[in-house]
């Protein structure tokens, strides 16, 4: 396990009830942090982390709409108020939405990738990081894809959405590295999920890789080990 430099760092996870946010927390919890796990849907946590409900050391926020900066605010608000700082934010809130040629891809469709990949990732970071600096450092990882990196026919707001994502990992590195706060993102191929298993029932999944790999990589991008990397898009493809 990656070495922290202490046992208590808080975390500050978006989209905890998903398969990848699951994972995360999982591996930060069993790193020994500190957790604030956030989540648009209620009453799904506390079954999910029956162990974190009443725990001193985690705060289960539900029926945040992380694309709010009022709602957003609110919580770091209360967040800082129960810890008294946010060590490490990871953005995993995100979703695909692809299918469609452009001249068929209604805006709805634009917005709502926009919106769910890198619009909540702008608005969390930018509430979060006033406190990194305040405190003289902390981590950002965020989750971009490889359809960050290239397009491809039918999947352009998907595309442009995480590529959105890997620009603004880039920028705010650059802008907070010398500050002390290292700036990532992981960028994954097809995650193996029970949905895309589902969506995908003839692929291979051999060459997925399991979210419970991608958290490992995060959980080392958040450590000390990896306090020299910044702006990186790290590539977790699995076996693809």
């Amino acid at each position: 396990m990656p070495e922290f430099e202490n046992s208590e760092r808080v975390v500050f996870v978006t989209g905890a009830s998903g398969n990848l946010g699951q994972a995360i927390v999982e591996a930060f919890n069993a790193a020994g942090c500190r957790l604030i796990a956030v989540d648009n849907k209620k009453g799904i946590m506390p079954h999910l982390y029956p162990g974190l409900a009443a725990s001193k050391d985690a705060y289960l926020a539900e029926g945040v709409d992380v694309t709010d900066p009022e709602q957003v605010q609110k919580l770091v608000r209360e967040s800082m108020d129960r810890f008294g700082r946010i060590d490490i934010l990871v953005n995993t809130v995100g979703g695909y939405r692809a299918g469609t040629p452009v001249h068929e891809t209604d805006l709805e469709t634009w917005d709502y990738m926009m919106n769910l990949n890198a619009r909540s990732a702008f608005i969390v970071s930018k509430a979060v990081i006033p406190h990194m600096l305040s405190q003289g450092g902390g981590r950002i990882i965020n989750i971009a894809s490889s359809a960050a990196l290239k397009g491809s026919a039918n999947s352009a707001a998907y595309s442009a959405a995480k590529s959105a994502v890997a620009r603004l990992t880039e920028s705010m590195s650059a802008e907070y590295k010398r500050q002390g706060i290292t700036v990532n993102a992981i960028v994954p191929g097809t995650i193996d999920t029970p949905e895309n298993r589902e969506a995908m029932p003839s692929a291979d999944y051999n060459f997925w890789v399991y979210p419970q790999a991608l958290a490992r990589v995060i959980l080392f991008l958040a450590s000390e080990d990896a306090s020299p990397i910044s702006g990186a898009l790290l590539p977790v493809y699995g076996k693809k």
